[in-house]
C-alpha cells in the first residue's frame, strides 16, 4: 500500500489495508514481494498529480520478471478521472473509485485472476446526497476512512477523520466534485476509534477533514467539536488533540476558546486564509481580509499566547495586481504565523476559475511564487526565533542513536517543522512527552533543552 498526499488519504488507505486483511490478504513492507500493489493517489494539483502518475509507473516496472503482477490506482485521481486515467495509464491493472472500497478485496482478487475491472465513470458525488446538510445523515452514500482501520504506522501520532467531503464553493477547488458534499462522522465512531487508536499506541490525534469547522452541521448541532474536543482528549492513553483545516469565515469564538482552553488540546490554529487581498478572496469566492484574519489571529492569541498559527495561500490567482500581492506580502509579515504554504496557482479541470480571464503568465505566477516563498521563509525563521526561552511539551517521535526528535503543540505533522531535544535523555523513547526549553533554531526548527524534571512521561 502506497500513500501519497493528505493525512485524509492516509485514514483511506488504513481503512483499505483493514478491509484487505479481513479478506484474506497479507501486507507485505517490501514492493519487490507484493503480488498487488495499490496506490492511493492524490489529485489535488498539478504537482500531486504528477508525482501520483509516476509512483503507478514505478510499481508498474515491478511486474518485469518480479514477483508483482498487478498494479491498482485508488484515490483521489483515480476518483476524479477514472476511464480517462485508465486510457493515458494503461501501464495501471485496474483504475478504482471510491465506491469500489467496500469490496476492495473481491475487486483485487479480481484483478489477480486476470478479470477485467471497467474503472469507473468520474460523476459529481455532491449528488449523491440532499442539498440539505440535515438529510444526509441516513443517506447510503459511501464516505471513504468513516469504517474500521488497520495501522500502517506505527508512529505515536495517529489522524483520525472528523468528517468528508465540503459544501464551500470556492472557485480554485475541484475536491468538492470528487470527494462530496460535507458529512460528518457521529461523535460515537469518532469517540470509538479514537480509542482503538490509543490502543494501537497513538498519543497524539491529528483531527482531519476539508473543513472541520462545520463539524455537526449536519447531524443538528455547528458546536459538536467544541463538546467532542473534551470528550477525545480524556481518552486513556491520548496526550494531545490538534485540530486541523479550520475555515476563518466559519471560525466562531467558541471553537477558540474549546482549542485554547481544554487540557490536551493543542493550542493550534490550521487557518485556510488563502489570500489576504478581499478582491482576490470574493474571486475565489471566499470571504474576509488582511484585518479581519489579523483580528482572528489576536483572538486565538489573546486566549493563548504562544499558540501556533499555519496557512496556505495562493498567488497569481487570475486578477491578482501588483497592489494585491502587496496587501499579502504585508498581511503575512503582520501575522506572525509558524509555518506557511505558499502555492502558485494552476487550473484545475472543472473549476470556474478555469474560464476566468485576466490570467497572469506563468513567467509572472512562478515570479510571485518564488518572491512570497522566500518572505514566508523569512517570516517563519523568525517567528520561531520568537520562541527562544518558551517551554514546550514534545511528543518524541524519533530516536536514533544520540539523536531525538519531535513535536511540540504549534507544530503539526510533517510540514510545520520539528524540535530537537538536548540534555538528559536517559530513557527517552518514541511516544514520551518531554518538557523542554528553546535554546535554538534552524529555520522553522527548534533546539530545546530538556528542564529539570521534565521527562520522560
Amino acid at each position: 500500500m502506497v500513500t501519497l498526499g493528505c493525512a485524509r488519504n492516509e485514514v483511506d488507505s488504513e481503512e483499505l489495508a483493514g478491509r484487505l486483511e479481513a479478506g484474506g490478504f497479507v501486507l507485505v513492507e517490501d514492493p519487490e514481494d507484493a503480488e498487488t500493489v495499490v496506490v492511493n493517489t492524490c489529485g489535488f494539483v498539478e504537482a500531486a498529480k504528477k508525482d501520483s502518475v509516476d509512483t503507478l509507473l514505478a510499481a508498474a516496472d515491478l511486474k518485469d520478471g518480479g514477483h508483482t503482477q498487478a498494479v491498482v490506482a485508488v484515490g483521489c485521481l483515480a476518483e476524479r478521472y477514472g476511464a480517462d486515467l485508465a486510457t493515458s495509464l494503461p501501464e495501471a491493472d485496474a483504475v478504482l473509485g471510491f465506491d469500489d472500497y467496500p469490496d476492495i478485496a473481491a475487486r483485487l482478487r479480481g484483478i489477480l485472476a486476470g478479470e477485467q475491472q471497467h474503472p469507473h465513470t468520474p460523476s459529481d458525488r455532491r449528488k449523491l446526497l440532499p442539498i440539505s446538510p440535515a438529510d444526509r445523515t441516513d443517506a447510503p452514500a459511501y464516505q471513504p476512512g468513516h469504517g474500521g482501520r488497520r495501522r500502517l504506522d506505527s508512529g505515536p501520532m495517529a489522524p483520525l477523520k472528523l468528517a468528508s467531503g465540503c459544501d464551500r464553493r470556492c472557485t480554485f477547488c475541484a475536491i468538492p466534485a470528487f470527494r462530496g458534499s460535507f458529512v460528518s462522522r457521529r461523535p460515537s465512531d469518532v469517540l470509538a476509534e479514537a480509542r482503538w487508536l490509543a490502543e494501537q499506541g497513538a498519543r497524539e490525534l491529528f483531527l482531519v477533514s476539508e473543513n472541520s469547522t462545520s463539524y455537526g452541521k449536519d447531524l443538528g448541532d455547528l458546536r459538536l467539536l467544541e463538546t467532542l474536543l473534551p470528550e477525545l482528549a480524556a481518552v486513556d492513553g491520548v496526550d494531545r488533540v490538534r485540530v486541523s483545516y479550520l475555515q476563518p469565515a466559519e471560525t466562531r469564538p467558541g471553537l477558540l476558546q474549546a482549542i485554547a482552553g481544554t487540557p490536551g488540546v493543542a493550542a493550534y490554529y490550521d487557518l485556510s486564509f488563502q489570500h489576504a487581498s478581499n478582491p482576490v478572496l470574493r474571486r475565489m469566492r471566499r470571504f474576509g481580509d488582511s484585518e479581519s484574519f489579523l483580528g482572528l489571529l489576536e483572538q486565538a492569541r489573546a486566549l493563548a499566547p504562544e499558540a501556533g498559527a499555519r496557512s496556505n495561500f495562493i498567488v497569481g490567482f487570475p486578477g491578482e495586481t501588483e497592489r494585491d500581492l502587496e496587501e499579502l506580502c504585508d498581511f503575512l509579515s503582520r501575522a506572525r504565523l509558524d509555518a506557511i504554504g505558499v502555492f502558485g496557482y494552476s487550473d484545475e479541470d472543472g473549476t470556474e476559475a478555469e474560464g476566468f480571464a485576466d490570467k497572469l503568465p506563468e513567467e509572472a505566477i512562478a515570479e510571485r511564487l518564488e518572491h512570497v516563498t522566500a518572505l514566508a521563509e523569512e517570516l517563519t525563521a523568525q517567528r520561531a526565533e520568537e520562541r527562544l526561552g518558551e517551554e514546550l511539551l514534545v511528543l518524541v517521535e524519533s530516536v536514533e542513536d544520540d539523536e531525538v526528535e519531535g513535536r511540540a503543540a504549534h507544530q503539526g505533522p510533517e510540514v510545520d517543522g520539528s524540535t530537537m531535544l538536548e540534555g538528559d535523555l536517559t530513557g527517552v523513547t518514541v511516544g514520551d512527552m518531554i518538557r523542554a526549553r528553546v535554546v535554538g533554531t534552524d529555520g522553522v526548527d527548534l533546539v530545546a533543552e530538556v528542564v529539570a524534571g521534565g521527562g520522560p512521561r
